[in-house]
């Protein structure tokens, strides 16, 4: 059973042409006040159109697009209605993605912004990785060996970075590092792509080795090292595929 708000929203009656807008607008209001929380019922149809003083039809667009966004989950029966959504990490990922393949997102760019975030996960792995957290990371590095497909090392380099991300005890960085991984996969695809070098995939263990000596400035060293070095891989393959 959904829990009851403990204040009722208030919505303001809307006079515009763009009404399910506003209606949008003053839902998010809510949530962002903290009257409207994960789980809670939103009034029925009825009372919400006589309230923001809107036709049903511009009241159900604006649900529509609240859906769309993840924000509500429309249930139907008896005990159905319009509740507020949990919040998924999955619509974040794919909005970030969707941004991406909308804009121009340069090598160099993705680059930069790898550096800076893997920076600080690298930092805050280095205190908070456990003994599991860098097992899995040598795991995920010795298969990494064992491969020779494109696709197959992409695969382990996302899992290895996701668990790097992991280590940190923050979820938000393994959102943002999700991102980043489906971005450079945008580089790192084709037939005539060649596979990263030994030396590139060494450069984990060694990682791996400063996490679990806690030395933050050697850890953070060896991945801006390696993480430039992959720049120039991915950027050398871009060239070559392009020529």
């Amino acid at each position: 059973m959904a829990p009851t708000p403990s204040t009722k929203p208030n919505f303001a009656p809307i006079k515009t042409q763009r009404a399910f807008e506003i209606i949008c607008e003053q839902i998010r209001a809510q949530l962002a006040a903290g009257t409207l929380k994960a789980g809670d019922k939103l009034p029925a149809e009825r009372e919400l159109a006589a309230e923001f003083q809107v036709s049903r039809s511009a009241l159900r667009e604006a649900l529509r697009s609240l859906e769309v966004a993840g924000i509500i989950r429309n249930v139907k029966g008896v005990k159905g209605g319009a509740f507020v959504q949990t919040a998924e990490p999955d619509r974040i990922l794919q909005a970030m993605q969707d941004y991406v393949h909308l804009g121009d997102i340069s090598l160099a760019e993705l680059t930069e912004a790898r550096l800076a975030l893997q920076d600080i996960i690298v930092r805050l792995a280095c205190e908070r990785a456990s003994e599991n957290d860098l097992a899995d990371l040598e795991a995920i590095a010795a298969r990494t060996k064992q491969e020779s497909n494109v696709e197959a090392r992409y695969q382990c380099a996302a899992e290895y970075y996701a668990v790097l991300a992991r280590a940190t005890g923050n979820r938000i960085f393994g959102i943002f590092v999700e991102s980043l991984s489906a971005i450079l996969h945008e580089f790192v695809q084709g037939p005539d792509y060649e596979t990263l070098q030994q030396s590139l995939i060494e450069s984990r263990f060694k990682l791996v080795r400063h996490l679990r000596a806690k030395n933050s400035e050697a850890a953070v060293a060896e991945m801006r090292k390696h993480l430039e070095r992959v720049h120039r891989h991915v950027r050398k393959n871009s060239k070559a595929a392009k020529g």
